[in-house]
């Protein structure tokens, strides 16, 4: 069976994003994405409307840009490739490259998902599908990136989530403060 694997980043104090979305304190640090990336193994992409958004104004693009650092087009090339799934009941229709929108059942659609052919799957993001996922048991690992920041307000990743047994697979701290923390399911 396929696994769920959320990867995140989220403030010293627990939050994934500022109160407004913004993430404009995220830590960037190439190595940090690399010793994730070791750890995802999917070929599927779980997004929310607004990380969709946000990947989509970006990423598509990066893998003809000439001027694109070497490492970023080979991940735009990878995330093109990939089945991208965007839960949103807003949004009308999805154009970036093997995606598809899914209006409703979030959790069956996962189910489903899960139980078919394919690598792992990923969700980037995404608060509320997170929280949605971890209330149908539906995730098997986190990937945590703890940034070395306070932000003292924000969203929680994990409101209104029942408690979550955690076992911690690997933990690894990087000269850029950040540390990636990744937990499976007891």
């Amino acid at each position: 069976m396929r696994k769920v694997i959320v990867f995140n980043r989220i403030s010293l104090d627990g939050f994934f994003t500022g109160l407004n979305g913004e993430i404009d304190w995220f830590l960037h640090d190439p190595e940090v994405d690399k010793a994730a990336h070791e750890y995802m193994h999917a070929d599927t992409l779980l997004f929310g409307k607004l990380t969709y958004q946000m990947f989509v104004s970006y990423w598509p693009h990066v893998a003809t840009n000439p001027n694109a650092p070497e490492q970023a087009r080979a991940l735009a090339e990878e995330l093109n490739q990939m089945t991208k799934v965007v839960f949103s009941n807003s949004l009308e229709e999805v154009t970036w490259v093997n995606s598809r929108l899914v209006k409703d059942h979030l959790a069956e659609e996962v189910r489903t998902l899960k139980q078919g052919d394919g690598a792992d799957i990923t969700v980037f993001g995404s608060g509320t599908i997170v929280q949605q996922l971890a209330a149908a048991g539906l995730i098997d690992e986190l990937l945590i990136v703890v940034t070395p920041v306070v932000l003292g307000t924000g969203r929680g990743l994990f409101d209104q989530v029942e408690k979550m047994n955690l076992k911690l697979l690997a933990s690894r701290g990087f000269e850029s403060g950040n540390v990636l923390l990744h937990y499976g399911m007891r």
